[in-house]
């Protein structure tokens, strides 16, 4: 079951908050609607209780906020939205990759799949879906890791009767299997059809908590729908008739020359109207919401009455969560400092919910809007009463509420393969790689006066860096640059985690992507100059061992800059930028201070450094060691550790800053 208590979010400027003081309960097993038009409060409501912003209160989810759990994922499923899924991946990669984010098995893919009726689309891309095939994905994204909460914002905006039909029965199943099932709309015909229980929003105020039937009958009414030139005379019409049979009919001139008749059906008045000969455009049955209407002021909504509401939380121990709390508790939220009680029994009690029909002479009830009325004494003894007490007596207020941080992949390594490859992207990129490159040797041997070593990498002294320096820079930008563009892993808040496991995967792949690269592009550029020009110019190098390593230790460095910098500025252009950046603003910094003057030099470093490490590495590890320091000695190498190094920097710095906050 949910427990929000003392919901409130915090004030904007000089507006009051969008969500004050809202209290209620969503039993397990049932289906509860939170119903009220734009502004209401209702995604508010739901981002406070899921702590994805600030405010005050706190609820419970089977007797524990979420901060206290462990993997919220499989407690609470969330849907606030469309899913944010990369538009060329299929549907079956991306729930089998977010399967690897939640720690599940990648069967239960298939299974949800099943569930939610999408098998036969399982290969298709998310960019082609429907609208309504978009929500059956989403619903299977939140039902990935079984959880027993199901928390959706207005799952079925958009969507065709059918598939609306089917939603609801989705989600009835899932409630009756034991579930709870908490969900917003704005149509109290849906809410009344599909909810067990209907807690009612009016500008981020409580005004009702009721069960479906206690809603259908006090908030719903069946009315007549007529439109008509002649408004006012079938209104007398209707006004007579009704006098004249002695039967209670309300008739309620809405815009335009629009009619509300409650209490009668549309052959009686359809009837009256062809006897008299009235022109008649529209003549329906509908369901009437009897809410609070746009006129009403905002300060005359009551909540529903708990003069323990803003204590409760202290009352709501985790060990009896699941024991419920008072009838009254359910009702609604506690009234502010100095305002009256509304009494909580019949909404039709209640001035500003229900406008009880006052029969005139005529027999037909004038509706108007009670105003100035809100807060006055009913004059009834039933319970209501001034709630002004001292202010030594007020409880305290409820717990501020904090971002609760987003989680890191539970399977980070296995969720970044999957996510690599589950689109074309990398594949492209290193095609189109290797053409280039190809190419770029071909010209370069055809023009001359190109080193052997370059001609073999593809790099023209005019460019910064050569062809697969770059492709493995732009893959590794992407690497974290679609994490931003399409948070998959982050869909309730867009934002993705900066956590080193997620770095440490991201980095791995990277460098085994660029280590791929690398050698393909070697061997291809060797295979055609083979072909072209013959055995002369495919010839290996003497110094193939330390060119190769780094010729690999830079295109792996550009790839680790590309992720660095895109976790870093959130975005795969600003790391396509710091790895283009490092040739030519870095390296040309670097090469002035070692061209500088200097009074010592680093002769025998290899022999200093067998005498610090005093017993011999296997394999002549100092030989590879000192290898490494000629490299990092040299200008593009010095310049490439340094940005790294960096980048790493600030990518630690930023990742410990949001974990202080």
């Amino acid at each position: 079951m949910i427990q929000a208590i003392g919901l409130t979010s915090n004030p904007r400027k000089e507006f009051p908050p969008a969500l004050d003081d809202v209290s209620f309960e969503a039993q397990a097993g049932c289906v509860t609607a939170l119903l009220g038009g734009a502004g209401a409060g209702k995604t508010t409501a739901l981002r406070l209780m899921l702590e994805l912003q600030q405010g005050r209160g706190v609820t419970f989810f089977r007797g524990r906020p979420l901060h206290r759990m462990a993997h919220p994922s499989r407690e609470v499923g969330v849907l606030l939205g469309d899913v944010p899924g990369h538009p060329a991946r299929s549907v079956r990669g991306h729930l089998r990759m977010l399967c690897a984010a939640a720690g599940v098995p990648a069967r239960r893919a298939d299974e949800v799949l099943e569930v939610v009726g999408l098998v036969s689309l399982r290969d298709e891309r998310l960019g082609t879906l429907s609208r309504g095939m978009d929500r059956r994905l989403g619903l299977a994204c939140t039902l990935l890791a079984d959880p027993h909460t199901l928390v959706l914002d207005d799952p079925a905006e958009g969507l065709t009767t059918r598939e609306r039909r089917w939603l609801h029965g989705a989600l009835r199943a899932h409630a009756a299997q034991g579930g709870t099932v908490l969900l917003t709309t704005a149509d109290a015909k849906e809410a009344a059809r599909t909810a067990d229980r209907v807690v009612t929003l009016e500008r981020g105020r409580l005004v009702a908590d009721q069960d479906a039937a206690e809603f259908a009958r006090t908030r719903l009414r069946p009315r007549v729908a007529v439109r008509t030139p002649h408004a006012s005379r079938l209104a007398t019409l209707l006004g007579k008739q009704a006098r004249t049979a002695h039967r209670s009919v309300e008739v309620v001139r809405e815009s335009g020359n629009r009619l509300s008749v409650y209490g009668s059906s549309c052959a009686d008045v359809g009837e009256i109207a062809f006897r008299n000969g009235i022109l008649v455009h529209q003549l329906a049955d509908e369901i009437g919401d009897m809410g609070p209407g746009p006129d009403t002021d905002p300060d005359g909504i009551e909540p529903r009455a708990d003069e323990e509401s803003r204590s409760a939380y202290r009352d709501a121990a985790p060990a009896k969560a699941d024991a419920g709390v008072s009838s009254r508790r359910r009702r609604g939220a506690a009234p502010r400092r100095g305002e009256r009680r509304t009494p909580a029994g019949d909404l039709a009690s209640a001035p500003e919910l229900s406008q009880a029909p006052d029969e005139g002479q005529d027999g037909v009830a004038a509706h108007e809007t009670s105003q100035g009325t809100v807060g006055e004494p009913s004059g009834r003894d039933d319970g209501s009463r001034v709630s002004g007490h001292p202010a030594h007596d007020l409880p305290d207020l409820p717990p501020p509420i904090s971002v609760r941080p987003a989680p890191s992949p539970l399977r980070p390594l296995r969720y970044e393969l999957r996510r690599a490859l589950g689109v074309g992207t990398g594949f492209v990129t290193a095609g189109v790689v290797l053409v280039v490159s190809a190419l770029t040797a071909v010209v370069l041997a055809r023009i001359g006066h190109t080193p052997h070593a370059r001609l073999l990498a593809a790099w023209p002294r005019e460019l910064p860096l050569p062809p697969a320096a770059l492709g493995a820079g732009l893959l590794g930008a992407i690497a974290f640059g679609d994490e931003f563009r399409h948070p998959a892993l982050a869909a309730d808040r867009g934002t993705v985690p900066r956590r080193l496991g997620l770095l440490a995967a991201k980095l791995l792949v990277a460098s085994a992507t660029a280590l791929v690269l690398a050698v393909l592009t070697a061997g291809c550029n060797i295979e055609v100059l083979y072909l072209v020009y013959g055995r002369e110019l495919a010839e290996v190098p003497a110094d193939w061992l330390s060119l190769s390593a780094s010729w690999i230790g830079l295109v792996v460095g550009c790839s680790w800059a590309g992720v660095l910098a895109a976790g870093l500025f959130r975005s795969t252009t600003a790391g396509l930028a710091a790895v283009v950046t490092v040739p030519i603003v870095v390296v040309p910094l670097v090469q002035k201070v070692l061209e500088g003057p200097s009074v010592r030099t680093a002769a025998g470093f290899p022999l200093r450094l067998r005498e610090v490490l005093l017993s011999q590495w296997p394999f002549g590890g100092e030989r590879y060691l000192a290898a490494v320091a000629r490299v990092v000695g040299q200008p593009v190498g010095g310049a490439m550790t340094l940005s790294l190094a960096a980048l790493l920097c600030a990518y630690l710095f930023t990742t410990l800053r949001s974990r202080v906050r």
